[in-house]
């Protein structure tokens, strides 16, 4: 039961970010980003020190299986995929959360 209820919280979030899903909830994506610290290091336009959004969107354009991988990558943190600093892992981030986020990023 909970898989089914955690796939409902999922699916939800990935609506609210799928594009053309409003101003509002590119706010609340926004508003996350802010929460989560995800802004000292990426920004929507420019490298920081982690890529741009724009860029992400734009390697992951049409991959079917960006919004998964991103939304764990998210979570545990990566290495090695835009360089050798790591992203540490935003743990504290719920799955809706995630991938409200990604969908956000990717939707650029």
């Amino acid at each position: 039961m909970k898989i089914g209820l955690l796939s409902g919280f999922v699916a939800a979030a990935l609506v609210l970010a799928a594009p053309g899903a409003g101003a509002a909830d590119a706010a609340k994506a926004e508003a996350l980003a802010k929460k989560y610290n995800c802004l000292q290091c990426h920004s929507a336009e420019k490298k920081i020190l982690g890529p741009s959004y724009q860029d992400v969107a734009k390697k992951y354009k049409g991959n079917k299986a960006a919004q998964a991988m991103l939304v764990k990558n998210v979570k545990a943190g990566s290495k090695g995929t835009w360089g050798q600093i790591p992203m540490p892992p935003n743990d504290k981030l719920s799955d809706a959360e995630a991938a409200m986020l990604v969908g956000w990023i990717l939707a650029m």
